[in-house]
C-alpha cells in the first residue's frame, strides 16, 4: 500500500529532469510563443538559404546577385501581412470564409486543368489564354503568379473543419461523411492530382489529420487510404498517355520514374535522368559532412542540382550547414508539429481544434515528403519545403496558416484568461491582435467540462468538451 502511494506521489519525468522546460510549457501563452519562434526561425533560415542558392545564378544572369532574394523577401513580407490578417480574424469569420476560398480554388483548378488538357501543356511549358499565362502548376497575370493547389489546401482546412464541427457526433455515420465531405474531397483529389501527385498526397494527409481529430472510426481511414492509393495509381497510369505532368503518349512514364527511382539500386538507375536529383542530394549530404562547407560556399547549387532554391533546397542546407544544420531544421519542424497538435488538443472550440490539427498535418507532412525525397527515403514529388523553399503563393499561404494557428493559440482557455486579466494597451491591440474571447464560465461546483459521449472509435470528438 505504501509502495502504491509512493508511486502515485512520484512526479513525472518532465518534472524530475526537465523542470525548466515543464515550467515554460505550463505558462498560458507557451503555445503561442513556441509557434512564433519555430515558424520565424524557419522563415529566416529560408531567406538565408534562398539567397545562398540563387546569388551566383542571379549574378550570372543579370549582374545582380540580390534579384532573387529581393523577390523572396517581398513574398515573405506579403506572408507576414497574411499572418497578421489571419491572426486578427475571429473563428466565425474563418468559418464563413472557408466555402468561398474553396470555391475559388475549385474554379481556378478547373480552368487550369482544362487549358492543360486542351493545349497539351508539358512540364516546362506555358500557354497564354488572354491575359493569363497557364502552366502545369501555376497561373500568372501581370507579373503575379499563383498556384491554385495552395489555395485548395487552405480552403479544405477551413471548409472541412467547419463542416465536421457542425456535424459533431453524427459524423460517425457513413451518410454524414458521404455528403458533402467525400465528394468535395474526391473532386479536389482529381483536380489537383491531374497535374501534381505530390500536392495530392499532402491533401490526403490533411484529410486524414482532419478526420482523426474528429474521432472517426478506423475503417474510415482504411477506406480513405484504399481510395487514395487507387487514385494515385490511376493518375500514374493516366500520365503514360500524356495526362498532366506525364510525358507524351507511348513515351516513358515520367511519374512512375519519379516515384520509383528511390527504390532502384544506383548501379541500375539512369543517373542522367530519373536518379539525377537523388544522386545530387546524397552527394550534398556527403560533401557537407557534420558541419558543412560553410554558408555560401557550396558548389552543387551552381547548376548541379536542379531547382536548388526550391524542391531541393534541403540538399543545399546539407552541403553548406552539414548534418547539424539539417538537424536544426528538422528540430524546428518537430517543435512546430508539437505546438500545432498541442493547440488542437487544448482548444475548447471544435472548429479551432480541427483546423489546428489539419494545418499542422499539412505543413509537417509536406516537410517530411520533401526532406524524405532529398535524402532518398521517399519518392521525389516536387513539393517545396515549407517556409524555406523559394516560392510565392506557397509561402504566403503557409504564413496565413501560421497566423490562424497563432489566433487559435491565443484563444486557448488559459491563454484567453491571462490576456484578458492584464489587457494590453489599445494601440497594441490595434497594431497586433485583439483580445481573444473569454471561455464560457464553469458552473458552480464544476471542476472540469462535462463528460461527453465518446465519438466513433472510442475517442471524444475534437473540441466538444471532453478534453481540457
Amino acid at each position: 500500500m505504501a509502495d502504491d502511494r509512493t508511486e502515485q506521489a512520484r512526479p513525472s519525468l518532465s518534472r524530475q529532469f526537465l523542470p525548466a522546460v515543464h515550467g515554460l510549457l505550463a505558462r498560458p501563452l507557451s503555445s503561442y510563443y513556441l509557434l512564433i519562434a519555430s515558424a520565424g526561425l524557419l522563415l529566416l533560415i529560408g531567406l538565408t538559404m534562398v539567397f545562398s542558392a540563387t546569388s551566383v545564378k542571379a549574378y550570372a544572369a543579370n549582374g545582380n546577385a540580390f534579384s532573387a532574394i529581393s523577390s523572396q523577401a517581398v513574398y515573405a513580407l506579403l506572408g507576414l501581412i497574411a499572418f497578421w490578417i489571419c491572426q486578427r480574424l475571429p473563428a466565425i469569420s474563418l468559418r464563413a470564409l472557408g466555402k468561398y476560398v474553396l470555391g475559388v480554388a475549385v474554379v481556378l483548378l478547373a480552368f487550369q486543368n482544362l487549358v492543360v488538357l486542351v493545349k497539351d501543356i508539358g512540364a516546362q511549358e506555358s500557354e497564354q489564354v488572354g491575359p493569363i499565362s497557364v502552366s502545369l502548376l501555376s497561373l500568372a497575370t501581370g507579373g503575379v503568379s499563383i498556384q491554385p493547389s495552395e489555395i485548395a489546401k487552405l480552403g479544405l482546412v477551413l471548409w472541412g473543419a467547419d463542416v465536421i464541427a457542425r456535424k459533431g457526433p453524427a459524423l460517425g455515420h457513413w451518410r454524414e461523411l458521404a455528403m458533402p465531405l467525400f465528394p468535395v474531397i474526391g473532386l479536389l483529389f482529381v483536380l489537383v492530382g491531374y497535374n501534381d501527385v505530390g500536392t495530392m498526397l499532402v491533401l490526403l494527409a490533411l484529410t486524414v489529420g482532419l478526420l482523426w481529430a474528429a474521432g472517426v472510426r478506423m475503417r474510415v481511414f482504411t477506406a480513405l487510404g484504399v481510395l487514395g492509393l487507387t487514385g494515385i495509381g490511376l493518375l500514374i497510369a493516366a500520365a503514360s498517355r500524356g495526362a498532366g505532368s506525364g510525358s507524351a503518349e507511348a513515351a516513358t512514364n515520367y511519374r512512375v520514374q519519379r516515384l520509383t527511382a528511390f527504390l532502384t539500386p544506383l548501379d541500375k538507375c539512369d543517373l542522367s535522368d530519373a536518379c539525377y536529383q537523388l544522386i545530387q542530394g546524397r552527394s550534398a549530404i556527403f560533401e557537407g559532412g557534420w558541419f558543412g562547407v560553410g554558408l555560401g560556399k557550396g558548389a552543387l547549387k551552381w547548376g548541379w542540382v536542379p531547382e536548388a532554391e526550391n524542391d531541393f533546397i534541403y540538399a543545399i542546407v546539407a552541403e553548406e550547414l552539414g548534418v547539424v544544420g539539417c538537424a536544426v531544421v528538422l528540430a524546428l519542424f518537430s517543435v512546430l508539429a508539437f505546438t500545432g497538435f498541442r493547440i488542437a488538443r487544448r482548444s475548447a472550440d471544435p472548429f479551432r481544434g480541427l483546423a489546428a490539427a489539419a494545418i499542422t498535418t499539412w505543413l509537417v507532412a509536406q516537410a517530411v515528403i520533401n526532406m524524405g525525397g532529398v535524402v532518398g527515403l521517399l519518392p521525389i514529388t516536387g513539393l517545396p519545403l515549407p517556409f524555406i523553399s523559394a516560392g510565392g503563393s506557397a509561402l504566403i499561404v503557409a504564413m496565413a496558416a501560421i497566423g490562424m494557428l497563432a489566433s487559435f493559440a491565443r484563444a486557448e482557455p488559459d491563454a484567453a484568461r491571462a490576456l484578458n486579466a492584464r489587457p494590453t494597451p489599445r494601440w497594441v491591440r490595434l497594431v497586433w491582435a485583439p483580445l481573444p474571447p473569454l471561455p464560457a464560465p464553469r458552473r458552480s461546483g464544476q471542476t472540469r467540462p462535462p463528460a461527453q459521449k465518446p465519438g466513433p472509435g472510442g475517442r471524444t470528438p475534437a473540441g466538444t468538451g471532453g478534453r481540457s
